[in-house]
């Protein structure tokens, strides 16, 4: 069985990746099975789906623990141990990841067991930089990989699962799902189905009860338009990003820029403040921050 996950952001097309790929391989004439799981649904906060096909019934269910392929949409997420990116990846795991570092950088930086490779993501500021081509561009990449996945059948499945979008936009998406499809060409097969896993030796997870909240006055909701301001997203927060202001260099272009909730704002010194009633604890600013300079605490040790 060929067992795949894909890791990512909320609003990078994991999802749609996933789709893509089980829709291409059932036109093969595979038996196949994909879901995604959202944890934190919200913008920029990790996500993966999984994908199985297999020529027989499957009868596995859940998250895959032992991946044939593990693709990475947003390579940013490979050193959070929290995103789940490499588990479960041994020496026969495909390990895909689209981003600007190279295959040798990520395997001496993780220190990933498999085999690693790279797809470059498109340059920055280009007529297809956007981030919504990722999901398309994996898939892509993805399929190729496979060995088993032929180009027509791959962009039939393409075109009905983006079938709703506007003609430019499922053009954009084709030539970068496809770019990507033939730039992996040289390694075609590269995938190996995994064995059967057994049930023998399952490990019951240790359940973390919660107890409820009284409520005594119940929270309306808010129904009218342009009131993002008014929702306080902040308290979802499990972690909180702190600015050692003694490191950062005031590049807040950089954070504020990819701050999914354009929860970052820049003062006039260039020094970036956090608003925190908004900001969600997604991380990816304490991921891209180039001195290191941006921490992340937990709240329970801030209101400590």
């Amino acid at each position: 069985m060929y067992r795949i996950r894909f890791h990512g952001r909320g609003g990078q097309g994991v999802k749609t990746a996933s789709q893509i790929l089980s829709s291409a391989l059932f036109l093969e004439g595979f038996e196949v099975q994909d879901a995604p799981r959202y944890g934190a649904e919200r913008r920029g906060a990790p996500v993966f789906a999984y994908v199985r096909a297999d020529r027989a019934p499957i009868n596995e269910r859940g998250v895959i623990a032992r991946p044939s392929l593990v693709v990475v949409v947003d390579e940013t997420l490979v050193t959070i141990p929290a995103a789940g990116v490499l588990l479960g990846v041994d020496r026969g795991t495909v390990v895909l990841i689209h981003g600007e570092a190279s295959s040798e950088s990520w395997r001496s930086r993780a220190r990933i067991p498999g085999t690693v490779l790279g797809l470059p993501a498109p340059a920055r500021g280009g007529a297809h930089a956007e981030a919504a081509f990722a999901g398309a561009r994996c898939a892509g990449a993805a399929a190729q990989l496979l060995g088993i996945v032929g180009r027509a059948n791959f962009e039939r499945a393409l075109e009905a699962e983006l079938e709703t979008l506007r003609a430019e936009l499922l053009e954009q998406n084709r030539e970068q799902a496809l770019s990507a499809f033939d730039a992996l060409a040289p390694h075609a097969g590269l995938v190996r189905e995994g064995g059967s896993v057994s049930a023998c030796g399952y490990a019951v997870p240790e359940w973390i009860g919660l107890a409820l909240e009284d409520a005594a006055v119940a929270v309306p909701d808010i129904r009218a338009a342009a009131t993002s301001l008014a929702s306080q997203t902040g308290l979802w927060r499990a972690l909180r990003p702190v600015i050692d202001y003694g490191l950062c260099r005031r590049c807040s272009w950089i954070c504020g820029t990819y701050c999914p909730d354009s929860a970052i704002r820049v003062e006039g010194d260039g020094r970036p403040e956090i608003d925190y009633d908004h900001c969600k604890g997604c991380m990816l600013c304490v991921a891209v921050c180039p001195p290191h300079a941006i921490r992340a605490v937990p709240e329970r040790q801030e209101a400590a």
